[in-house]
């Protein structure tokens, strides 16, 4: 027995030192990255992430400035704030944009814990987005008019589909423009076609001042129906559509 413990012992020692060393290819966390718990919830980032805002408690905390009052069971920060919604704060760091998913129901709590961390820039972003959602919510009125007087006029209340009627009509343009005429533009719910329509046998031509943005007032009006009918807009009435063609309408209107 005593035999068979020295010739353990000798066999110890030959043994390479190295292998009861810890293993060398296990690398340190990096100091660059800092791991958070918030509500329970573990999120990792780079600390230049958290500090894009300064004055911020996040920047605050990374840069350590801001004393750690509370660690959970692996050392990491506790922050005692809703953890789900914690996600969408550091995309905005990491992008600088506010994406949210079109069913997002909790603008309030997420612009709550954004003034908690103090980020103002976040704040207005979601101050936009609920102002943006909350006009979608409302209906919208589109109005298509066609009058030998006062030309040709779309109006409608969601002025971000003026912007696709403007785009598309540059698209459709012979002259391919860089951006839609300042001419034909009222404001930011209302496009016009006045004092540059000209007669031609059997259409009306639609010019620039100086003689662009050739296209026949047809095809501007049947483009307009076709995005409204893509946009989801219903036509409620039609006035003086005797001619069989809604394009022929003096007068349309739609509604979403």
């Amino acid at each position: 027995m005593e035999w068979n413990l020295r010739r353990m012992d000798s066999e110890l020692r030959q043994i390479n030192s190295d292998l009861l060393q810890p293993s060398k290819s296990i690398k340190k966390p990096s100091s660059g990255t800092i791991t958070l718990n918030v509500g329970g919830f573990l999120y990792a980032a780079h600390r230049t992430t958290l500090s894009r805002h300064q004055g911020s408690v996040l920047e605050e905390l990374a840069s350590g400035k801001k004393t750690i009052q509370h660690t959970d069971s692996m050392g990491n920060p506790f922050i005692d704030r809703d953890g789900p919604v914690f996600r969408h704060i550091l995309n905005f760091l990491r992008t600088g944009d506010l994406q949210l998913p079109d069913d997002f129901r909790e603008a309030g709590l997420l612009r709550r814990e954004a003034e908690f961390y103090r980020l103002s820039g976040l704040v207005e972003a979601i101050l936009e987005w609920e102002e943006l959602r909350a006009v979608q919510r409302e209906p919208a009125f589109l109005e298509v008019t066609d009058e030998r007087s006062q030309g040709f006029k779309v109006y409608c209340s969601d002025p971000s589909f003026i912007d696709k009627v403007k785009g598309r009509l540059v698209q459709i343009s012979k002259s391919r423009l860089d951006g839609f005429p300042e001419e034909f533009e009222v404001s930011s719910n209302v496009i016009q076609f006045r004092h540059f329509i000209k007669s031609e046998p059997g259409s009306r031509l639609v010019l620039k001042q100086d003689s662009t943005f050739v296209c026949t007032l047809e095809c501007l009006k049947l483009e307009t129906v076709m995005l409204a009918l893509k946009a989801g807009f219903s036509i409620i009435t039609s006035l003086d559509s005797s001619k069989g063609s809604v394009v022929a309408a003096e007068a349309l209107h739609f509604v979403k």
